[in-house]
């Protein structure tokens, strides 16, 4: 009998942001699993709570600085990826890759 490989576990991040387009049930129901989640609520949504009164539940927790946070990060992804050296990632080797993505961001820093 031969000994398996051990199981490789992926590393979960200690909190996820998202914007609305994942706020529906089953999403908000596997995050809950031990993931704490900022993403808004949808307007429909939020109205068809209220509508169903005490049975629609208490509104999903929001945390606003956190959304915020989020905004700032995918901005700056955003003018990483105007540079396309960063966007095509031609390179075969990770290091290298770094130094294209550590330059553009370099570059960015330079202009503002």
């Amino acid at each position: 009998m031969t000994a398996a490989r051990p199981r490789l576990t992926a590393a979960q991040p200690d909190s996820l942001a998202s914007d609305k387009a994942y706020s529906n049930g089953p999403v908000r129901e596997y995050l809950r699993r031990g993931n704490h989640h900022t993403i808004p609520e949808q307007t429909d949504s939020q109205a068809a709570r209220l509508c169903k009164g005490s049975r629609g539940g208490r509104s999903p927790g929001f945390d606003e600085d956190g959304y915020k946070k989020r905004n700032t990060v995918e901005r700056a992804i955003n003018r990483l990826e105007l540079s396309r050296a960063v966007v095509t990632r031609y390179d075969e080797r990770g290091f290298v890759f770094l130094g294209t993505a550590m330059a553009a961001a370099l570059a960015i820093w330079l202009r503002t």
